[in-house]
Formats: C-alpha cells, structure tokens, sequence
C-alpha cells in the first residue's frame, strides 16, 4: 500500500510517499528520487516513509537562507513525522542527507529508535573532498577514469543549457565516481524531481561542510548502521571514518564489495539482509 500527498511548512510544501508496512522508516531527502533505489522486499519488513526536505519541494527558491538553515529542515522532518503519525521511527539518511538523519536523531532522540547512514561522510570539507579526489587518482582504472572524462565533456554545456537542474547534472555526469559500474545511467532514477538550487546550494556549499558531527555523540546512544560502498569515489572514501568511530557507542560498519555511492540499489539484497539482521540484533 502506498500513500501519497503533501504537508505545508512555511509555504513549502514537502511531498510525501509512504510504502510497506511493519517498523516505521523515515527517508530524508526526495519523495520522488529515493524510493527508486530501495527494494521491494524491504517494504515488506519497513513502513518507509520517503519525505521532501525544502530542497526538493515545492515552494519559493528563495535566496534567503534563514529559510532552511539546519534547524529549520529538522524541524520540518519532525512535522512530518508528526503529521503521518508515525510513532517512533528508524530515520535513514544517504549521501549528504546522512548529516541531516543523524542531527535529526540528535535533536529528536526520544522520537528515534535507529538510525541509518547510508554512502555518508564525516566532513564535506573541502581537505576532505580533497582525499576523495586522491583515492580516484590513486586506485581506480584507466577505464573508470577514461569514462569520467567523456561524461565532464558534456558538464558545462549541459549545466549552461538548464542552469535549474545542474545538481542533477553534476549527479549524473560524474556516474564514474557514483557507481560500481561506471557506465550506469541513471536518468530514470531522476527522472520528475525537483530541484531548488539556492537551497541545495546552501546545503551542500554551507551545511554540510561546516557540520560536526561529533557533537552531541558523548550524550548519543542510538544504535547506528553506517552503510559505505567500496567504490564510492563521490565522497571521501571509506578509511576516513576512522577517526570517528570509537565516538558512537553502537556503531555498526559494513562496507559493501560491489558497490558505488548507492549499495542499497547495487547491493539491494544483500544490504537487506544486513540492515534487517542488524534492526533485529538491536531490537
């Protein structure tokens, strides 16, 4: 069963899916883009509710960012999850929305039970995209890197013929970096969604940058999935975690073999498994 609709915040409104039954599941990002790349099978174990935060929402692309500033996009995710009368919920974060899962968790600790991080990075400074850039250098093939520059060819006419979609743009066009197989197409997982760029600029450019996410950890106790692709090259690479580890108290590790910057689509099976294995051990 699936249920779709919209709740307005502040002339926003944030479109919703939700699919599947059993644990409630909150998914921060797109309504549109994420449930593409999680399976069936786990909508049979998961009541996955798929939220807009206001960069991918309907609504003014306003230059002011006191309009979706960190708190505010928190908050928004809360509504939400009040507003679909969820209950307590597993809060998923993938890529950059990792950050926003695990200080939505931190801000809202009594309404979370888990919390997943999914192709996430502790920074997304600039040192450590920096050591993104050098791992590609340092250990992929001619082949990948050969294919990376045929697709940033096409980078700049493209983003100067549709200057609104370049965040889908540069998503697509660095399908080298994003993907086990580097040749992947991923059009049709973006295919309808929305984009406002003065905020996922702010997001990606400010918020996700500047963010410590060891703040507030010696008082977190949430159990965490941290979920890494081994041949993720769009974030910094897996190795620089590290250093964080030993600052959660429940944190589990799984790097998978055979995928990119999504191991829930490229591995679903397996990342199922792992991740409902992992819910029951820490029920």
């Amino acid at each position: 069963m699936t249920t779709r609709g919209y709740i307005e915040s502040n002339g926003y409104r944030l479109h919703y899916s939700v699919e599947g039954e059993g644990t409630p599941a909150l998914v921060i990002g797109s309504a549109v883009y994420y449930p593409r790349t999680f399976s069936t099978n786990l909508r049979r174990k998961l009541k996955m509710a798929f939220i807009d935060h206001r960069g991918f929402a309907e609504g003014e692309n306003s230059p002011d960012t006191s309009r979706y500033e960190l708190p505010v996009l928190l908050d928004d995710m809360e509504l939400m999850r009040q507003k679909l009368q969820l209950g307590k919920v597993v809060v998923i974060g993938h890529s950059g929305h990792a950050f926003l899962a695990l200080e939505y968790a931190k801000k809202f600790p009594q309404h979370v039970s888990h919390v997943v991080l999914i192709a996430g990075a502790p920074q997304f400074s600039e040192a450590f995209s920096k050591e993104a850039d050098r791992y590609f250098e340092d250990t992929v093939a001619p082949e990948r890197k050969a294919e990376l520059e045929k697709n940033l060819a096409q980078l700049g006419a493209e983003i100067a013929a549709a200057p609104e979609k370049r965040f889908i743009t540069f998503c697509l066009r660095l399908g080298a970096r994003s993907w086990y197989n580097p040749t992947y197409d991923a059009t049709t997982l973006w295919a309808g969604v929305r984009v406002n760029m003065h905020i996922i600029d702010h997001m990606w450019g400010r918020i996700f940058r500047d963010i410590d996410i060891t703040k507030g950890l010696e008082s977190f106790d949430k159990p965490v999935f941290l979920a890494l692709g081994l041949f993720d090259y769009l974030v910094p690479p897996h190795f620089t975690w590290n250093p964080y580890r030993a600052r959660f108290k429940n944190l589990t590790f799984r790097l998978f073999e055979k995928s990119g910057h999504t191991p829930q689509l490229e591995e679903a099976e397996l990342f199922d498994r792992e991740l409902l294995k992992w819910l029951e051990s820490n029920a």
